[in-house]
């Protein structure tokens, strides 16, 4: 059976965290698209862990991690994350690196910053992770899949040369720096052909066969819709499509496989990067909540930032759980807003004078203003209970709140940093 593990916002909604819970049930976790730019946050026996490349299953010995063909794998980032687990105490865990990912290079990276640079205030702000520079060159077709480290070198310098007279041109017309030379390409991929030898395998012929004997897999997504390359707020979106539908594809399995989508979202709002945020919050009202947030405070896994804030979205969560099919929910970090006095909660947007509660284009977002309804909160911390039933009344109205605002069943609430702070529920709309 698989199962797929998705955000319905702007990501940072606690993936991680629901995959590692929910990978103790499973044989296979499969990392589908995207790369080292969004870290998924853990904490387990071990510590805590923020996991930019790995699969959240990794923490698991009786699994086996794959790295699908979706992925923007960036070789520097598995090394540095595989060595510290190890120096953290983590048993080495199973892993297979498709042969058809691609590899995000150096100049990536670098292409990534200097357009950044170049962009100025207009910028997008990118983690500077080399993902869109990567992905072009995938669509482009001058990308590298792994599989081409292992064949024909006099093949692999000649599809270098190609790749670098695009590259170069670049470089020099547009941004006016050093070109890359054939030879440093080379020597780079040879060196990644020998970092990846032990993990690099068949992934899809592997899969293809544990479905057919009846494994459980889960998928594990990257970011959230709202971030998706067509159905985000775009042009300020990632570079890869961060939906369930996509997991079909970047993990090589048929559709009609995957059986549930269980979509994230988090009690309140966050956002890294730039991109409208209609329930955002500012001041002093954002920085308490961005310091009692998260599992340690709201700040950005992969670059540090301090993330943006806002209330729930009942718009932009029952949009995310519309587009990525969601048969259950997962609620996080609810624990968080046990300070507060009231909750406001964004129910509609106000666009052009007319309150819709239906997520609109970009170009529609820009002018939308939040329609808030205030709940009452609970005041007392919550962390440490186990059953529905032991919530607090008014953390339990909240909660279904939200569930009837949104159209879509809660299913599991996070009420804590650990593994073992979930609490199962069953749901009305299941």
């Amino acid at each position: 059976m698989v199962k797929a593990i998705v955000g319905a916002n702007w990501g940072d909604e606690g993936k991680g965290k629901i995959t590692d819970v929910l990978a103790n049930d499973s044989d296979i976790v499969i990392r589908f698209q995207g790369g080292a730019n969004a870290g998924h946050t853990i904490v387990n026996d071990y510590g805590k862990f923020a996991l930019h490349q790995l699969p959240s299953g990794v923490f698991h010995q009786n699994i086996t991690n794959i790295i699908g063909n979706g992925v923007a794998f960036s070789v520097e980032n598995f090394v540095k994350e595989m060595a510290h687990l190890k120096d953290r105490g983590v048993p080495e865990p199973n892993i297979i690196i498709s042969d058809r990912a691609q590899i995000v290079m150096p100049y990536h990276v670098a292409f990534d910053c200097y357009e950044e640079e170049r962009l100025g205030k207009n910028s997008f702000g990118s983690t500077k992770s080399g993902i869109a520079p990567f992905y072009s060159d995938k669509y482009s077709k001058i990308g590298f899949q792994i599989n081409e480290l292992y064949d024909d070198p006099d093949s692999l310098r000649e599809k270098i040369r190609h790749a670098l007279e695009i590259k170069n041109a670049t470089l020099k017309n547009l941004y006016n720096k050093p070109e890359i030379t054939e030879q440093e390409v080379f020597d780079k991929l040879m060196e990644y052909k020998e970092l990846l030898a032990p993990y690099v395998g068949d992934a899809f012929t592997f899969v293809h066969n544990a479905l057919k004997d009846g494994k459980n897999i889960l998928l594990e997504g990257q970011l959230g819709s709202l971030k998706d390359t067509d159905f985000g707020i775009y042009p300020m979106v990632t570079s890869s499509n961060t939906i369930a539908g996509y997991g079909a594809v970047g993990a090589g399995i048929p559709p009609y496989e995957i059986k549930e989508i269980i979509t994230v979202v988090k009690a309140y709002s966050s956002a890294v990067g730039a991109g409208e945020f209609v329930s955002e919050i500012f001041g002093d009202e954002a920085d308490e909540l961005r310091r009692r947030g998260g599992d340690g405070g709201e700040f950005g896994a992969t670059t540090g930032r301090p993330r943006r804030m806002g209330w729930y979205d009942c718009v932009a969560s029952h949009y995310g759980c519309r587009l990525q099919g969601a048969t259950d929910v997962a609620l996080t970090v609810l624990d968080v807003l046990g300070y507060l006095d009231e909750i406001p909660v964004c129910v509609g947007y106000e666009i052009d004078g007319q309150v819709t509660k239906e997520f609109p284009v970009t170009c529609k977002l820009e002018k939308a203003k939040p329609v808030y309804e205030v709940l009452p909160g609970w005041k007392c911390d919550i962390r440490g209970i186990r059953t529905y039933e032991e919530l607090p009344e008014n953390c339990r109205k909240y909660i279904e709140f939200i569930e009837n605002q949104i159209g879509y069943p809660i299913t599991m609430v996070s009420n804590g940093p650990g593994r073992d702070d979930i609490i199962y529920r069953n749901s009305p709309l299941a």
